[in-house]
């Protein structure tokens, strides 16, 4: 009788057959599998006393995932919308269970009928802007560390690029001569080239000229004090670094997806379509891009004006026969 395949091999397997091999998982959703699914092993061993390598599948039920799942919220503070991120890394490994472990078909299908939370879809946040000229303006530029973020800072608002394609960009992904245009790589191993505008394009210049960095080599562009690239965490660190320096209401939850969002908002108040922002911002459907029309209150007001509705309540209907004008003064 074949043995069933511990939950070592079982991780191991998920990993490299599943992700790899079947769905060509990039490096960052390796990563954020792998750390759900540490999350996860971590408190059932806790909660059953055992060490994580004599788990089995049973370990995992449906009970345990929802105690998890409860307690990413209660003890981590997660977000609903973090809940359910790891609930489908949860979904994907027990999917690959089912498929690899017959004998832990009832566990699998109990897990993968748990329902995701309910959110609250908010309005993207996007910055005015004065705010964002201030925020472009907050870096230290006569320091290396100061002109490097400056550049980030400018790349991120002038693109719309995600921070960990920001910081992935080569000098090789770079054309700055006319067309002046760059190559980002983005979710599912997405490519697509995006418009350099002037100011962008001159302090990316510059800073290749300062690290002696040549416009055709491979190397990263945005790079740490000891010259390694700059991690996905140092950039987000240097949005903040320098929201921090602003002083105005509302920048101290600035991240680099609200510069994201704001371009957004730029593109679609100056009348750009929504298709071309979905390619610009590389979002897989349309119905994402189309959050930035719900959030943008001043297109609607002036909709409202171009329509010549009136705000103004309207005054209380007077019937003009005299039948009817004597019965509405009944009281």
């Amino acid at each position: 009788m074949k043995r069933a395949p511990g939950m070592a091999a079982l991780m191991e397997s998920f990993f490299h057959q599943r992700l790899v091999q079947q769905r060509n998982a990039t490096s960052a959703t390796m990563s954020a599998y792998r750390d759900a699914l540490r999350l996860l092993v971590l408190y059932a061993s806790q909660r059953k006393g055992c060490s994580p390598c004599d788990l089995v599948t049973a370990d995992l039920d449906r009970d345990v995932v929802l105690d998890f799942l409860d307690h990413l919220e209660r003890e981590r503070g997660n977000s609903p919308r973090t809940r359910n991120a790891r609930l489908t890394t949860i979904r994907s490994f027990f999917r690959h269970v089912a498929a690899t472990d017959p004998a832990s078909m009832g566990v699998a299908q109990r897990v993968l009928a748990i329902p995701s939370k309910r959110t609250v879809s908010k309005p993207p946040r996007h910055l005015q802007a004065a705010d964002l000229d201030a925020l472009l303006d907050a870096p230290d530029r006569q320091t290396p560390c100061g002109r490097r973020d400056h550049a980030l800072l400018l790349f991120l608002a002038r693109t719309g690029a995600r921070i960990s394609e920001a910081v992935g960009v080569d000098a090789a992904d770079l054309q700055l001569d006319p067309p002046r245009q760059v190559l980002l790589r983005g979710k599912g191993r997405k490519e697509r080239m995006v418009p350099l505008a002037a100011d962008l394009t001159s302090a990316i210049r510059a800073l290749c000229q300062e690290r002696g960095l040549g416009l055709h080599e491979p190397r990263a562009i945005f790079v740490g004090a000891g010259g390694e690239r700059l991690t996905r965490f140092g950039g987000v660190h240097a949005v903040r670094r320098a929201a921090g320096r602003v002083h105005r209401a509302g920048m101290k939850h600035v991240s680099p997806h609200v510069l994201r969002h704001t371009l957004a908002m730029t593109l679609l108040q100056a009348g750009v379509d929504l298709v071309t922002i979905q390619a610009w911002l590389c979002h897989a459907q349309v119905a994402t891009t189309h959050r930035y029309a719900e959030a943008d209150v001043e297109m609607m007001r002036a909709s409202l004006e171009r329509a010549g509705l009136s705000s103004s309540p309207a005054g209380r209907f007077r019937p003009k026969d005299a039948v009817l004008r004597a019965l509405e003064a009944v009281r």
